[in-house]
């Protein structure tokens, strides 16, 4: 594994870092507890040594599973990232969505930083993570009803405290996060970037470069998408937001599968998976700092882990990209 620290930090974070949004069960039908464990456990074996997660994946469930993983584990050996501002339990802030949590009861959910929120939620992460501190607190997403300056205050507080070591942002365009470096320092930007998803290289990429800002890029294999296990006419199970999500209609799932086996000979050569070759590719893009990869079971855990074992050349990176530049996928 490789290792990349945040800027203006003495925060190392491994290349891959261990997304557990899917670990959580919410929104991707459902979870095995036993074996979400096993994987981070087995992620950490292999040298990733950073996790991502929050407390709205399952409700808590996710954070659990995270804290239970890392269970005897020296704490300085690990990087936790997790999370504020979306509240399922709280109908206050902007209001999200409404969903089913992982028994099926329906919930509402909203986007709220207010300073009592924040304060609360850290308090029940720290519980749920069973650690006394959290490696990087990020909001998760924008809220419109909170000032970013009370968000940001609030985490400067916990900073003080010695609950949190490092700010950061999710979900933030440049101007926000100019807004939120005015009040804390800002180490990062968790962002969503891959192959088919790159509108940050416009305007945020750019500000980051300048400004030292490191780019988190989560979910960089598209949920799958980028994987080459999904072919037209893939059933989801009951629960998963994939289904209704346009990326995965069967045209796209074409398209995207043409583009994959133009690709596929130098995954081949380099005795690559897709996968393995998609997060050497977005490791290697201007501005992106670690790659967020989620996984469910061991299996998938140590595919993402070796990818770093190789690396792309100049010339690969071009080819690759340039065939991206003429896949063009329908809303």
């Amino acid at each position: 594994m490789k290792y990349r620290k945040l800027e203006n930090t003495d925060l190392e974070l491994s290349e891959v870092t261990f997304g557990a949004w899917a670990a959580g069960g919410w929104m991707w039908g459902g979870t095995e507890r036993k074996e979400a464990i096993q994987a981070i456990r087995v992620s950490y074996s292999l040298g990733v040594t950073s996790i991502d997660t929050a407390p709205i994946y399952g409700q808590g469930t996710s954070e659990e599973i995270v804290g239970e993983a890392i269970k005897g584990i020296p704490r300085d050996r690990v990087q936790i990232l997790t999370k504020y501002g979306m509240r399922w339990d709280l109908k206050k802030g902007d209001f999200a969505f409404s969903s089913k949590n992982n028994s099926g009861t329906a919930i509402d959910i909203y986007k709220y930083a207010g300073k009592e929120s924040i304060i609360k939620e850290c308090e029940d992460s720290l519980k749920r993570l069973g650690t006394d501190y959290i490696d990087l607190y990020q909001i998760h997403w924008p809220d419109s009803t909170t000032p970013i300056q009370e968000s940001m205050e609030a985490v400067e507080k916990l900073i003080e405290q010695g609950k949190v070591r490092y700010a950061g942002v999710c979900n933030y365009d440049a101007k926000q996060l100019a807004e939120a470096e005015k009040y804390i320092n800002v180490a990062s930007d968790q962002v969503p970037f891959s192959m088919v998803k790159r509108s940050i290289e416009s305007e945020l990429v750019p500000y980051c470069l300048d400004h030292k800002k490191s780019i988190l890029a989560y979910s960089p294999l598209e949920r799958g998408l980028l994987t080459g296990k999904m072919k037209p006419g893939y059933k989801f199970s009951d629960g998963d937001h994939r289904a209704s999500v346009s990326f995965f209609k069967d045209e796209n799932l074409k398209r995207v599968d043409d583009f994959l086996n133009l690709i596929k000979p130098i995954a081949d050569g380099k005795r690559l998976t897709l996968g393995q070759l998609v997060i050497l590719w977005t490791l290697q893009q201007p501005g992106i700092t670690i790659a967020l990869v989620g996984a469910r079971n061991v299996e998938q855990a140590i595919i993402n882990a070796k990818a770093i074992d190789n690396q792309l050349s100049k010339q690969e990176i071009k080819i690759i990209s340039g065939y991206l530049n003429n896949l063009e996928l329908i809303s």
